[in-house]
């Protein structure tokens, strides 16, 4: 089966690239460092025998920061390489890491580019973010012993159905996993269904529970909140896609007839989007300022665009209350775990399959409220709004949730450092660096 996706990929290769250039032309960055998709690069001396981890786009980059972070500490000896699919993530990965980490492209699973990126990085150790499954990479990975480990592994049941549909080409793939640390009890038997031998997946939890936003970030959104006014209410549109920003807009004008002075922060996802989103609140007529433009909220400002990448958990902390997007179309929603960290009331639409377990944990605790459309988006933030008492509950049950279910971060870690190899010099700064880590802090 896998011959016959192997052809389909060579003969379709031109499709893919008139699909890169139809992509670069909404959005320049796919046009750029074409040729790393076919495992052409210039790789750094020191990079072989790196740790490789690899997460598709900006979320799953955001995910993979904490344990990248802890890779590097507890492995000085050895180099990260960090690989994206897309352009997003990987302005993501500089703007976390700078020079750091590598950074490139992951290959297309076309056998000769996926051979030419592992002979270029001959990694110790592949670690793929979530759900990944390219069954030449895979099986590339077995043939060189590469252990791949699936970290935060999940699956929806959408993606279920989809797999099973080629389960002889995906089961195979599976087969060639060392171990998978799976976000819940629920994903751990799907990847099992799925073709992932049960004795090597083990349930570790969320690494997004481990979320931690560092002090300066959170200083300088405080700092924001005091120039734009304290008394004002504010509140954010996060993560928006296509055809959400139209539902955002209409809630938005039922609140400011209750609270006139509002401010909304929108932040569109996607970057090629953020030029028509920008023309939708000028046909709107909104008091709009841009952060692109370096421009800041007046007292008179009705709208704060929040044109760039990366900003997201920063502008979380002067916000009242957070609507997370992806969830009133059907996307599959966003990560709520930023907001509810800092204590926001989280609202999210009726489609959130991405994130079910999460999103159900803080239902299940009043931590989040969803709304079906704009008008009901609109109605449960008058509500908030109108209710001090009852936003800083929910907020509060949310930072809850997020701290009762941390840990996930150092389970995960033990299931990918039994599958690394022993470093010499590198375990010996290993373990002083664990030992540092573990003593008491202040």
């Amino acid at each position: 089966m896998r011959r016959v996706y192997t052809a389909l990929l060579y003969v379709l290769t031109p499709v893919i690239l008139l699909r890169l250039l139809w992509r670069g032309i909404r959005s320049p960055g796919y046009l750029h460092r074409w040729r790393e998709r076919f495992g052409y690069f210039d790789a750094p001396a020191d990079i072989q025998g790196c740790i490789w981890v690899h997460g598709v786009s900006v979320g799953e980059v955001n995910a993979a920061v904490p344990l990248v972070r802890r890779l590097r500490e507890r492995h000085p000896g050895r180099p990260v390489a960090l690989t994206t699919v897309t352009p997003t993530g990987s302005a993501q990965v500089q703007q976390v890491f700078g020079d750091s980490v590598f950074h490139v492209y992951a290959p297309y699973d076309l056998p000769d580019a996926v051979e030419r990126f592992l002979e270029a990085l001959k990694p110790c150790i592949a670690v793929v973010m979530e759900t990944e499954i390219w069954p030449n990479l895979y099986h590339a990975c077995r043939q060189a012993e590469i252990p791949l480990v699936m970290a935060n592994g999940r699956v929806s049941v959408s993606s279920v159905r989809g797999y099973h549909h080629a389960r002889k080409l995906f089961s195979p793939a599976l087969a060639c996993v060392s171990a998978v640390a799976a976000q819940s009890r629920e994903d751990a038997e799907r990847l099992i269904a799925l073709g992932v031998p049960a004795d090597r997946v083990e349930v570790s939890g969320s690494v997004k529970f481990d979320i931690s936003l560092p002090e300066r970030l959170v200083d300088e959104g405080l700092a924001m909140r005091r120039e734009w006014g304290q008394h004002r209410p504010v509140w954010i549109a996060a993560s928006t896609h296509e055809g959400e920003d139209e539902p955002v807009l209409d809630a938005f004008d039922r609140i400011r007839l209750h609270y006139p002075g509002t401010l909304l922060l929108l932040v569109p996802r996607h970057p090629e989007r953020f030029g028509r989103v920008a023309a939708l609140c000028r046909k709107r007529g909104y008091r709009m300022v841009q952060r692109s433009r370096n421009e800041t909220p007046g007292h008179d400002t009705q709208l704060f665009l929040v044109d760039t990448m990366g900003e997201l958990p920063l502008f979380y902390v002067p916000a009242d209350i957070a609507f997370v997007g992806g969830s009133l179309v059907p996307v599959g929603g966003h990560n709520v775990l930023e907001a509810s960290a800092l204590g926001k009331p989280v609202i999210v639409g009726p489609h959130t399959f991405n994130f079910s377990e999460i999103t159900d944990a803080l239902f299940a605790v009043g931590a989040a409220l969803s709304a079906r459309d704009g008008d009901m988006l609109g109605d449960k933030i008058i509500e908030l709004f109108g209710d001090p008492g009852r936003c800083r509950e929910i907020g509060q049950a949310g930072q809850q949730v997020v701290y009762e279910n941390r840990g996930a971060l150092e389970r995960m870690l033990e299931v990918i450092e039994r599958h690394m190899p022993d470093d010499g010099k590198g375990e010996e700064q290993r373990r002083e660096a664990v030992a540092k880590s573990r003593l008491p802090q202040g």
